[in-house]
Parts: structure tokens; C-alpha cells; sequence
């Protein structure tokens, strides 16, 4: 008899079903912009870990197909400037590599503010890494808000 194959869950999905919260899991990995027919790349955000003049590391999280505005975040967070974080600097700063960053996993550890583009409001759901490059977890953009003690702010560049 053959043994079906269990996904191990990430540490994120274990986070989010012992706080029972409600997501799907998915193979998906958004850095490759490979998607199934079900779903659009507006409904994948990334997580930008940045540090402020003030506040010191800050996360914005918007749409992959976006660019972030760092005036919008600095404003909206208080800070005078904000800017990315550098790739070396990342996983000492988040936890996480370039593409596994998320929100969930980060605020596990830090309290950093965190902050949604308000284009998620807008759709009922979003879809973010699941802290492993190829999985991501889509999720209520209220519920990841409220259990992460995020912001919606309007934090994409303007075309």
C-alpha cells in the first residue's frame, strides 16, 4: 500500500491553525509568477522588510505586480525616511530569507509595525509566503491584519 504524502506544514501554518485562524495552504511559488488558472498575481502580495530613521525595521506588504512608495511608508509610520533593508541584513533583521518573508512568522518574533496596502481591503483575500520559498498561504486580509496587529495604509507607488 502506498504512503500518501503529507506536506509537512510550515512553522506559519502551525501558527496559524493553533490560533485558529482560517487560510489555505498553497505550492506556489510567486517569485517564478507560475500561477494556477484560479488565481491573479494582484492577489499575491509581498512582505518588504525596510528600517526607519525612527521606528528601526518596519514591514510593508503590497501587491507583487506593485512597487512600494518608501515616502508613503515613512509617513504613514512616522519616520522621516524609510528603505529596504539589504539582502545580506534580511534574515538577521526578519528571520526569513528573500521570498519567505511574511507577516505571521515575523511578528512571532518582532514587534515591528506592519503594514498592509489598502488595495488587500479590497479583495476578501490575499495571498502571502508561507516562510518557505514555494508556499505561500492565502488568507482573510482582515483576519492576517488583525492577528498580526497591522495597518492598511495606502503605501504603493501612484502610476
Amino acid at each position: 500500500m502506498a504512503k500518501k504524502a503529507n506536506i509537512k506544514k510550515t512553522l506559519v501554518e502551525q501558527i496559524l491553525d493553533k490560533a485558529k485562524i482560517s487560510y489555505q495552504g498553497l505550492n506556489l511559488n510567486a517569485l517564478e509568477r507560475v500561477l494556477p488558472d484560479n488565481l491573479q498575481s494582484t492577489d499575491i502580495y509581498k512582505t518588504l522588510a525596510l528600517v526607519g530613521d525612527k521606528t528601526g525595521p518596519l514591514i510593508g506588504i503590497i501587491p507583487i505586480t506593485e512597487h512600494l512608495s518608501e515616502k508613503q511608508l515613512a509617513k504613514v509610520s512616522g519616520n522621516k525616511k524609510v528603505s529596504m533593508i539589504p539582502q545580506k541584513e534580511l534574515q538577521k533583521t526578519t528571520g526569513y530569507i528573500h521570498g519567505a518573508n511574511n507577516p505571521v512568522g515575523i511578528r512571532q518574533k518582532h514587534n515591528y509595525p506592519i503594514f498592509i496596502d489598502l488595495s488587500a481591503l479590497e479583495k476578501e483575500k490575499m495571498i502571502v509566503s508561507a516562510g518557505e520559498i514555494g508556499r505561500s498561504i492565502q488568507i482573510a486580509s482582515r483576519d492576517l491584519a488583525n492577528f498580526v496587529g497591522a495597518s492598511f495604509a495606502d503605501i504603493k507607488e501612484k502610476k
